[in-house]
């Protein structure tokens, strides 16, 4: 009788501790999940200020706005896992850099107020992106942590919870990013006392 108890509070403990570790597997991947919709409506917004860029080209070259608007449309996608994410970032990069060539092909373009409203909406838009991919590699961290560390990665393995894959940095960001000190002998000295 005494071991049947025994047994019977074992195998209640082993069943609230798989409970407790699946709410909390649900919960990390809801986060991560959370993180790259974020992504993904961020880079939307991006692709619609590039958009409305591509239309105020319009006024100064109709080509160069036809071909940004068809590219800009065959490039747009949706964020669904961090490839998408990371292909969208390629691609978006892609476009600026044709977006910048008009625009000095076109001093007056860049002084427009559209152009100029449209430029501002776009690093905004940079920025949120650039905080939602840190949220989602900090969430990515805290599921994988999970899953691979031991005990829980026992319910995470029968539960098919995976680890995630990372955001990347390419290296087309890395060049558009200000360095603040390219050559380590151009940074300021300490001063001295």
């Amino acid at each position: 009788m005494l071991t049947g108890i025994i047994l019977l509070v074992i195998i209640i403990a082993i069943g609230l501790w798989f409970v407790s570790c699946q709410r909390e597997l649900v919960k990390l991947d809801e986060n991560a999940n959370n993180a790259l919709s974020s992504i993904d409506v961020q880079c939307q917004s991006r692709w619609d200020a590039l958009t409305n860029i591509a239309g105020a080209i319009a006024q100064y070259d109709e080509h160069e706005s036809k071909t940004l608007q068809e590219t800009i449309a065959a490039r747009r996608g949706t964020v669904k896992t961090a490839a998408d994410a990371n292909a969208q970032e390629a691609q978006f990069g892609q476009v600026m850099a044709q977006v910048n060539a008009v625009a000095e092909a076109y001093p007056q373009l860049q002084a427009a107020g559209l152009y100029q409203e449209a430029m501002a909406s776009i690093k905004t838009y940079e920025e949120n992106v650039r905080m939602s991919r840190m949220i989602f590699n900090d969430n990515a961290t805290k599921i994988n942590r999970y899953v691979r560390q031991w005990p829980s990665s026992i319910v995470a393995g029968i539960l098919h919870f995976d680890q995630r894959e990372y955001l990347k940095i390419e290296e087309e960001e890395q060049k558009r990013a200000p360095q603040m000190f390219p050559n380590h002998s151009q940074a300021p000295a300490t001063p001295q006392q």
